[in-house]
């Protein structure tokens, strides 16, 4: 296994590894998943360090990368790659940059709270995220075929307008980005994002069939699938107590929660 200062590469399965950024507080994880004839990067994380310089380990295979959606932590290394995907929803944030998120803010967030040694290359003072015109854009159930390995593509807003879900249909695998972690809450307190549509997202991936193993973007590597049954529990829960607006604070379930 391959052994790095910055990144920890996790083997999940002979084609899937999680590239994750646990020195920084976000704890941010990438995933590449590979199949016979290409493979896909799910995120490019935090832009700290070069993320290709574990991908170029680990594969000699076509890459396209698949952004769950813009925001820095999740778009750090998008310029080390050549074909890039993101949902309509977030075009304008990545070529834009980011709605209601200034420079000042996102150097404070990416430079704070970090646990080991960074490189040279890094300086949070003058840290800029990616920026960029897309390779293509996402829609609802769109399909990528990997060579004997399939993944569909379902748009979950409410984090960002953009948001999306990876299912791994082959494998059983649902790549939920920022819609469903555990340990600290999601998000969908800012200005931008949209607690109604978070919570019809959750519901959404809750009823997708076949789910073998769920993988967050953040903090613990892996979910049991179980946790589908207390999304749909919070999300009645939510809707019953018309809690899905800004302001209403945090909601904890049982092994996950979610802040509006």
């Amino acid at each position: 296994m391959i052994k790095d200062e910055w990144f920890t590469v996790q083997r999940i399965d002979e084609q899937t590894f999680a590239i994750s950024e646990y020195g920084h507080w976000e704890k941010v994880h990438s995933f590449l998943l590979m199949g016979d004839e290409q493979a896909v990067l799910i995120d490019t994380g935090l832009g700290i360090d070069n993320i290709k310089r574990i991908t170029n380990q680990l594969t000699d295979l076509p890459i396209a990368v698949i952004t769950t959606h813009v925001h820095t932590d999740h778009i750090g290394s998008h310029g080390q790659f050549e074909r890039i995907y993101v949902h309509e929803g977030d075009e304008d944030w990545l070529v834009n940059g980011i709605e209601g998120l200034p420079i000042d803010q996102i150097r404070k967030d990416i430079g704070r709270d970090i646990s080991l040694p960074t490189p040279d290359t890094f300086d949070p003072d003058t840290y800029l995220p990616f920026q960029g015109e897309p390779t293509g854009l996402l829609k609802d159930g769109d399909l990528f075929e990997l060579g004997n390995r399939r993944l569909k593509i379902y748009h979950t807003p409410g984090h960002s307008p953009g948001h999306i879900a990876v299912h791994d249909e082959t494998n059983g695998y649902l790549f939920t980005g920022d819609l469903l972690y555990d340990t600290t809450p999601v998000y969908a307190f800012y200005p931008s994002t949209n607690p109604i549509d978070l919570v019809n997202s959750l519901q959404k991936i809750s009823e997708i069939p076949n789910i073998s193993k769920i993988f967050g973007s953040h903090n613990t590597l892996g979910l049991d699938p179980k946790l589908l049954e207390e999304v749909k529990t919070a999300v009645n829960y939510l809707r019953r107590n018309g809690l899905a607006k800004f302001g209403t604070g945090v909601h904890p379930f049982n092994g996950f929660s979610v802040k509006f």
